[in-house]
Order: C-alpha cells, then sequence, then structure tokens
C-alpha cells in the first residue's frame, strides 16, 4: 500500500477531548453544560446502535445527554409537539432526531420544526443557506468532520480539483459547499453523470457518499488523490465495507480514510463541537 491512512478514530478522539476540556471550563466558570436532546424514533437497529455512539460520546464530552425514545407508531404531530418543547427549553442546546423515521413522518417537516440554532445536525434549510453563503453557523456533521480530519492531517484543498460523488442533502451537497469554502474547485457526480470514471480519474480530492459497496473501483483513482470514504456498508458475511475499493485504490492514492476508523467517528465528533459551539452561542460565552 502507497496511500498514507487518514486515522479519523484518533483525529475524533483528540477533538472529543478538546470539547471535553472546552465543557469542564464552562462549568468551572459558573455556566451550565451543554445539552443535547436524542430522538429516536422506533427500533431500528442500526438508528439504536448510532444513537448509542451518540450518548457514549455524550459522556466523553461532557456533555448532558437527554434521550427520548419513542414507539413507531408515534404520530408526526406527537413528534413536532416534542421538538416544540425541546426548542423552549433552556437547558437544551442541541436536538438531534435520528433517521431514518417511519415513513408515515415527513423528515421534512421534523428538520424545518427544529430551532435553527439547535440544529446540531446543521440539516435545517437555514443553516444549509448559511454554509452556501460563507456564513456557517450549525454545520452539516459529515461534511464538517471530513474537514477537520484533512485539516488535522495537514491536507489543503486550496485550488484542487475536487469531485463529490452523491448528491444527498445529508452529504453529497453541503460537502461540495464545505470544499467550495476552502477554495477548491468542485464537481458532484450522481447517478445521471455521464462518464463517472472520467470524472473520478482527474479528482486530486475524491469524496465518496453514495451507500453503495465498492461502488468507485480502485483503478479508476488518479495517482496521489486524497480519497475520502463516506460510506460504510455490511456485506453478507457481516464485513464492513466502503462505496471506494479500498485495496487497489490505496495502491494508487496518497491519502485514504479507510472503513471503518476513518469518517465515521468524524461525524460524531463533529456533532459533539457544534453541540458546544451552539451552548457558546446560546450562553453568550467566549472560550
Amino acid at each position: 500500500m502507497t496511500a498514507k491512512l487518514i486515522d479519523g478514530k484518533a483525529i475524533s478522539k483528540a477533538l472529543k477531548a478538546d470539547v471535553r476540556v472546552a465543557t469542564d471550563a464552562l462549568v468551572a466558570r459558573g455556566a451550565r453544560r451543554p445539552g443535547l436532546a436524542v430522538v429516536l424514533v422506533g427500533s431500528d437497529p442500526a438508528s439504536s446502535i448510532y444513537v448509542r455512539n451518540k450518548r457514549i460520546s455524550c459522556e466523553e464530552t461532557g456533555i448532558h445527554s437527554v434521550s427520548h425514545d419513542l414507539p413507531a407508531e408515534t404520530s408526526e404531530a406527537t413528534l413536532l409537539a416534542l421538538i416544540d418543547q425541546l426548542n423552549a427549553d433552556p437547558a437544551i442546546d442541541g436536538i438531534l432526531v435520528q433517521s431514518p423515521l417511519p415513513k408515515h413522518i415527513s423528515e421534512h417537516a421534523v428538520i424545518e420544526r427544529i430551532d435553527p440554532s439547535k440544529d446540531v445536525d446543521g440539516f435545517h434549510p437555514y443553516n444549509v443557506g448559511r454554509l452556501a453563503t460563507r456564513q456557517p453557523l450549525m454545520r452539516p456533521c459529515t461534511p464538517y468532520g471530513v474537514m477537520i480530519m484533512l485539516e488535522k492531517m495537514g491536507l489543503s484543498v486550496r485550488g484542487k480539483d475536487a469531485v463529490v460523488v452523491g448528491q444527498s442533502n445529508i452529504v453529497g451537497r453541503p460537502m461540495a459547499l464545505e470544499l467550495l469554502m476552502a477554495s477548491a474547485t468542485i464537481t458532484v457526480c450522481h447517478s445521471k453523470t455521464r462518464d463517472l470514471k472520467a470524472e473520478v480519474g482527474r479528482a486530486e480530492v475524491l469524496v465518496v457518499g453514495t451507500g453503495k459497496p465498492n461502488m468507485i473501483p480502485g483503478s479508476w483513482i488518479r495517482e496521489g488523490a486524497i480519497v475520502v470514504d463516506v460510506g460504510i456498508n455490511r456485506m453478507p458475511d457481516g464485513k464492513i465495507c466502503g462505496d471506494v475499493e479500498f485495496a487497489p485504490a490505496a495502491e494508487r492514492a496518497g491519502w485514504i480514510t479507510p472503513v471503518p476508523g476513518g469518517v465515521g467517528p468524524m461525524t460524531i465528533a463533529a456533532l459533539m463541537k457544534n453541540t458546544l459551539e451552539s451552548t457558546l452561542l446560546r450562553q453568550g460565552i467566549a472560550l
């Protein structure tokens, strides 16, 4: 393997340690700890794991976590009423409603009901708009985590050709905005892209988030590229793989994220950082 591994697990651990220092400093000054409300509707196994990991991260970072586990048959009106209650709660700085939601509940309605200043997922149209106009407030966690990770590795994207594969609201679109804000030249690819191989082949920075295992053959990767694989897919044999064919990609790339242990831990660490930044804004404190 020629590529250097981008160790998201180690970087996220350091970031969470920084958040812990900051939350303890808040308490030492007589301020309250940041509060994060985590709402889970139903018992989707993957969602339950993600929520458990987020609660563990809250313990590690000194963030007060409040859990709301609701049955799958919970009505949209009931969920929106809970969000209204959390919006009004001065002890809550962040509201996270775990997706996917049951089909009878509109994700858009839920996202738009959350107070943008408490939208620590960074999905509210207000926060996406702030990012698009280079005035970020709450930044979408996965793209934000990727940018922190690249910065910590000393990898600048300034002036580089960056290709994002996938155009989801959670990863692809905000990732393109993050890269653009960092002065990269952006191409976003999707299912209608005519020559994906050619687009990937010219990418100095490649970010892939499609949820399709090994969708990008390693042979497509440009020599020396920075490869960020957002995908996490469980295969029939129980193994986890990303959206990029790792072994051959690592022979061509300059830098590459592993799966698992790359982007995943950074998403949760960025969530903790967003919650800290929210409480600083809400409490009017500068650390």
